[in-house]
């Protein structure tokens, strides 16, 4: 018997969701930073054992859209109710469901198993955490609650078991070999978001997206150009930087981690250009990928 199923991740922004995603695949399939909307598209990690095929989606954190890149961003997550064998919604010892009421609400209608994941449990003491379990539980009432730390893999192994057993029979869906459905272009360009998200402050790394022009995989090197869309002149000049250093710091850095997620020397080349307006105009946004209603 052979069982393979969607596991979808949702919850609201900055309670680990991605942070989960990476410690249940065993690989950093998603970026992480401490700041909100850091994931902006539905990325899979696939597990592939000799009886069983687990599809994790990892979805943006659920918001109120006030443009049109958030409202994508809100149609990724919401699309993972609709399609899960399994739901996993996360939330945090800090979180509230007063922030997104209505996604809730939608989580208690759907008929999906839900396994309700209190993550970061090491920040607070045993009878607290209690607490907050008794609390999700009067929340979400069909939710199975399981208390972790995906940071620290505490407690991981249970969720796995848990996840593994609720998986319906089915072929797999991809190759066994298969580890996302994303191609190598879509890691390129999220590892230098990650790197802008971390160098820059204030709007910049919301009013940025990332296009890689050129992606040229050669016997010992790889060799990609990449453009870095901004929504202004102005912050062309401050991606750049005084003398092009603060382009340089995120080249490198970046180009350190792609070559490690790829295990192979990279050649990276970093291009700015402004592209006013880009996340409220539809047509930019499906040129950059995003799926609009």
């Amino acid at each position: 018997m052979h069982k393979a199923g969607f596991v979808n991740i949702v919850g609201n922004p900055n309670v680990g969701k991605s942070t989960l995603m990476n410690a249940l695949v065993g690989e950093r399939i998603s970026i992480i930073t401490s700041k909100a909307q850091t994931t902006r598209h539905r990325i899979m990690g696939i597990v592939n054992g000799e009886n069983f095929q687990i599809v994790y989606s990892d979805t943006p954190g659920v918001l109120k859209p006030n443009y049109r890149l958030q409202e994508s961003m809100l149609g990724f997550s919401k699309s993972a109710l609709s399609d899960a064998d399994v739901l996993l919604y996360v939330t945090d010892v800090f979180d509230s469901p007063e922030r997104n009421k209505d996604f809730v609400r939608m989580v208690n209608e759907n008929t999906a198993p839900v396994i309700l994941v209190l993550n970061k449990i090491d920040l607070i003491d045993q009878h607290k955490l209690e607490q907050k379990v008794d609390y999700w539980k009067s929340i979400i009432p069909r939710a199975e609650i399981l208390p972790l730390s995906a940071m620290h893999k505490f407690n991981l192994n249970p969720l796995l078991k848990r996840i593994e057993d609720l998986l319906p029979e089915s072929p797999p869906f991809f190759d066994k070999d298969s580890l996302t459905d994303k191609p190598a272009r879509f890691f390129v360009t999220e590892i230098i978001r990650e790197k802008i998200l971390l160098n820059y402050e204030k709007e910049i790394p919301y009013s940025v997206e990332v296009v890689v022009e050129q992606f040229k995989e050669e016997e010992n090197i790889i060799r990609i150009n990449a453009v870095i869309y901004v929504e202004r002149e102005s912050q062309k000049g401050i991606i750049i930087g005084h003398g092009g250093k603060s382009l340089k710091r995120v080249g490198i850095e970046s180009r350190k981690d792609i070559e490690l997620f790829f295990d192979k020397k990279v050649y990276l080349e970093l291009f700015v250009k402004v592209e006013k307006d880009w996340h409220s105009s539809e047509g930019k946004l499906k040129g950059f990928g995003y799926k609009l209603d």
